[in-house]
């Protein structure tokens, strides 16, 4: 994990989530992309009315941002003093997804570390939108950081899966850096729906415990609906400090966090969640 992309639209929720990755990462050599983009939506009437006219509202809008990100990094340097990390701006001016891995592709980004907010609002949706958006739609692991969360050792990780395919190396060598980097142990949750995979996965419990020595394995009988529920009592259970998950459209990570009436939604999860990407 060299190059880690930290995307911030300067809110209160996003400067928790950078500092708790220079937290995470202390002992790491780290060069921290810190992104923010901008859209033309953002730039309000009033600003609009002192622009000098030879000035572009684009230009504006850029100039801000990187100012802004100037000032974070000065902050974090002064507050951190970690020779370990370096802090690089970048501001662009496009769509957020688009943006967000066009960055990962130009500066070979290993990870992701993002805020979300929590089920509270009009929305009582569990992450914000962007959150949501990149972690169906980026190809590269996401750490994602609840509002509020600070950082504490990773000492308990829990990896969730229904095996509907046989992992790779390359797929959980995220899970693997972070196990190693804490030390932590490793409780890998089996969920079967109703279509019994996990029982068939003889292959991927050998390859788990072999690339995760000391593992745990829990084999957990679950209506689909009722993942959440299970996984967030697990979390709760066994004092788990961080959660893992594969991202697969139109499976796991829909069925675990599609949205929820306000009745059935009365939970969240508080811990770090990290979401891999399924190499297809």
């Amino acid at each position: 994990m060299k190059n880690i992309l930290l995307p911030t639209d300067f809110s209160k929720n996003s400067m928790n989530a950078i500092c708790y990755a220079i937290e995470f990462l202390k002992n790491q050599e780290c060069n921290f992309h810190i992104l923010n983009v901008q859209k033309a939506s953002s730039f309000i009437t009033d600003d609009m009315m002192v622009v000098n006219s030879s000035t572009t509202i684009y230009k504006t809008l850029i100039d801000a941002a990187k100012k802004s990100i100037d000032n974070i990094i000065t902050t974090l340097n002064d507050e951190f003093k970690n020779s370990n990390h370096k802090f690089h701006p970048i501001v662009d001016y496009d769509n957020f997804i688009d943006s967000i891995n066009q960055a990962c592709k130009k500066y070979s980004i290993d990870l992701i570390i993002m805020g979300t907010k929590g089920a509270s609002g009009l929305g009582k949706v569990l992450f914000g939108s962007n959150t949501v958006r990149v972690m169906q739609r980026c190809n590269v692991p996401v750490l994602a950081i609840p509002d509020g969360c600070k950082f504490k050792k990773i000492v308990n990780l829990a990896f969730a899966t229904t095996n509907s395919k046989q992992f790779n190396q390359e797929e959980l060598e995220v899970l693997n850096e972070i196990q190693i980097l804490n030390k932590a142990s490793v409780q890998i949750l089996h969920l079967a729906d109703q279509n019994h995979l996990v029982y068939d996965a003889h292959d991927n419990v050998d390859f788990l415990s072999n690339n995760f020595l000391n593992a745990k394995h829990e084999f957990i009988d679950t209506p689909s609906d009722d993942m959440y529920h299970v996984v967030h009592d697990y979390i709760e259970k066994n004092n788990i400090n961080m959660l893992a998950i594969m991202n697969k459209r139109h499976s796991f990570l829909e069925r675990l966090f599609k949205t929820h009436t306000v009745e059935r939604f009365a939970f969240k999860i508080d811990i770090p969640l990290l979401v891999m990407q399924i190499n297809i």
